[in-house]
């Protein structure tokens, strides 16, 4: 008998693309992969899931796509479909949360804490579970400053945003099924787009940058802030290969991982680079960060600019995100973090390509 997945977040781009690299690493011991879609979503996520497999030459007899709520009790999954899931599934793959750093509270606690924590008493109800694999984030620290271990969690820390309090408050329920649940926690930094096509969905985090430089290219470019903290932005296909070899290998069982980039740079060596393959210029100058955010306190300024204002207080924590053990379980699997520097390029490229697409930027409040 082989494996049967079920993700949560599809059809979301990580999900997505996840369900692509596991069927790529595992697709010999891989017996079926179910795929968790909001009521809503339903048709796009079978088209995708169709487009895909005939794309690839997959039979799409491999994947269901279940109707479901991870916010609702059983997942609002219906009782003749979990029964037969609770006989199934082997690995359980929790990617579906808010990744937004501007949420609104009650919307990030739904779906974050209560959501994870509907998914937790779901797991606990497989009779075959052999793995279950939670998407955190390196960001769970909040506020702390200094360096931050994998096994670290609780560390009495405030929080920037609603996504970091509440991410971190669904780890700690993730945690503490543990040892009841054979489960492996996945801690990405920020997420960037493909290294090598520069593919990706929505133009946040890192493109936030691309963004102001684009907005401000006829303009003298500041640097913002001192530029000291470490910028841990990492490309989403390190993330999947990684997450797809830890998921299954049985080196990951509980254990937390942090896919953060081992040789991050600093906030101000990002600006530089990003400034110069973008607009061939060198930033002149310095902006306080406090400045820049009491104008970005302005929604016109901030949707020009199509930047969130929260971004702003990653310029501001110096933490360091300690990849010891992810490093050392992926020795010998080939899989390794990119130098960030030769991955602007392409994603520079997508960038330009795609800057003008309203569908990958998202939604400034």
């Amino acid at each position: 008998m082989g494996s049967t997945y079920f993700l949560t977040g599809y059809p979301g781009f990580l999900a997505g693309n996840l369900v692509k690299q596991l069927i790529h690493d595992h697709h010999e011991t891989i017996d079926h992969i179910y795929l968790l879609a909001l009521p809503d979503l339903l048709d796009q996520a079978t088209d995708e899931i169709t487009n895909y497999a005939r794309k690839e030459g997959v039979e799409t007899s491999l994947f269901t796509i279940v109707s479901g709520n991870i916010t609702k009790p059983d997942l609002a999954i219906s009782a003749e479909v979990n029964q037969v899931l609770r006989d199934t599934v082997t690995h359980v793959f929790h990617l579906a949360a808010i990744y937004d750093l501007a949420v609104p509270q009650d919307i990030a606690r739904n779906v974050n804490v209560n959501g994870t924590q509907q998914v937790n008493h779901w797991v606990q109800t497989l009779g075959k579970l052999e793995r279950y694999i939670y998407f955190s984030t390196a960001y769970v620290s909040g506020k702390r400053e200094g360096r931050i271990y994998e096994h670290e969690l609780a560390e009495g820390q405030d929080f920037r945003n609603h996504y970091e309090q509440t991410k971190y408050e669904a780890e700690l329920l993730v945690e503490d099924q543990k040892k009841s649940v054979p489960t492996t926690i996945i801690r990405p930094g920020v997420v960037k787009g493909d290294s090598k096509t520069g593919e990706t969905v929505k133009f946040d985090g890192l493109y936030f940058m691309l963004n102001f430089l684009d907005k401000a290219g006829g303009l003298g470019v500041p640097y913002i802030g001192d530029g000291e903290p470490e910028g841990n932005f990492v490309p989403s296909d390190y993330i999947l290969q990684a997450a797809s070899f830890l998921a299954i290998d049985p080196v990951g069982v509980g254990k937390t991982y942090h896919l953060t980039d081992p040789k991050p740079y600093t906030m101000r060596e990002l600006q530089e680079m990003l400034t110069e393959h973008y607009l061939g210029k060198t930033p002149k100058g310095k902006i306080p960060v406090t400045l820049i955010k009491a104008i970005m306190g302005l929604k016109p300024i901030r949707k020009w600019w199509h930047v969130e204002k929260e971004a702003m207080d990653y310029f501001i924590t110096c933490s360091s995100y300690d990849c010891s053990q992810a490093v050392t379980d992926l020795q010998g699997s080939g899989i390794s973090c990119p130098d960030l520097k030769d991955t602007l390029p392409s994603m520079i490229s997508f960038y330009r390509k795609y800057k003008d697409d309203h569908r990958k930027q998202i939604e400034i409040r």
